[in-house]
């Protein structure tokens, strides 16, 4: 039985698939645990045409757990009650085809916060705007139901928010208390660094998330000063970092390659 990914000792070096078909899934889960990778990091928005069975191939061929997460290629707000209900149906059902968890974000059930924060702004990690952030007790309450399915099912979720703007370590920090009560298995945070001053905070926020919360949690900056942070945060108590097989067209080449990071991992658990 595939261990949960929270109980994987930290840091999970987690291989992201972005693959459109189904060999090309497969091959690429087969590069990433070649490469070193913990986990396998499975994106399904571009599997909608997969059934179920062959889903199930997919989740088969990686002998490594598999976290699903569906990212919506466009935001229609017309229609985003319903869109979001098929978005969720195709994340359980990866879920019962074998993904060890999915990722939820924090606009899951309102859309349209994916670009802006939405509910009451009386929280210091509310200024500024952020993406993703929802303080609404309605949407809450019903990803607090979607995660109740999840751990129903023996299954794990992940609770992602990348608020897309800079945040000292007192607003990540208070950001990660406040999902922390809707109880899911790894909480992860993005924030936004455009300075090396940013970047310094981001490292420092590592350190006081570590110490702060009980649920494992993953931190890191993107932006023009960002990077170093995908590297650093991970060995300084960062559950996950996600990184790539190889870069191409549709890999985010912001993210590490899976065998850079595993040999600085390993080399530096050789040296404490």
């Amino acid at each position: 039985m595939k261990q949960k990914i929270s109980e994987l000792p930290s840091p999970v070096i987690a291989g992201v698939v972005n693959q459109r078909t189904q060999a090309g899934v497969i091959s690429e889960i087969k590069n990433c645990i070649f490469a070193g990778a913990s986990i396998i990091d499975l994106h399904l928005e571009w599997l909608a045409h997969l059934e179920e069975q062959e889903l199930k191939k997919i989740m088969d061929s990686s002998r490594l757990p598999v976290l699903a997460l569906h990212y919506p290629k466009t935001i229609d707000e017309e229609n985003a009650e319903q869109a979001e209900k098929l978005r969720t149906e195709r994340l359980l059902q990866a879920v019962q085809a074998g993904a060890a968890g999915l990722d939820m974000q924090g606009y899951t059930f309102h859309l349209p916060s994916k670009s802006g924060f939405y509910g009451e702004d009386r929280y210091s990690f509310t200024k500024g705007n952020p993406k993703e952030v929802v303080t609404d007790a309605a949407v809450i309450g019903k990803q607090c139901d979607l995660i109740e399915r999840v751990h129903a099912m023996g299954k794990e979720v992940l609770l992602s928010c990348h608020p897309g703007i800079p945040m000292c370590c007192d607003q990540v920090v208070d950001l990660a208390l406040f999902l922390e009560q809707r109880h899911p298995d790894i909480i992860k945070i993005v924030t936004v660094a455009k300075t090396e001053e940013d970047l310094y905070e981001s490292i420092r926020t590592m350190t006081v998330l570590k110490k702060e919360l009980h649920t494992p949690v993953t931190y890191h900056a993107t932006g023009s000063a960002g990077g170093l942070s995908r590297i650093v945060n991970p060995l300084l108590g960062g559950h996950i970092a996600f990184c790539v097989d190889r870069y191409e067209e549709q890999t985010f080449i912001g993210q590490p390659q899976i065998r850079a990071m595993r040999e600085i991992v390993d080399n530096v658990e050789r040296n404490l």
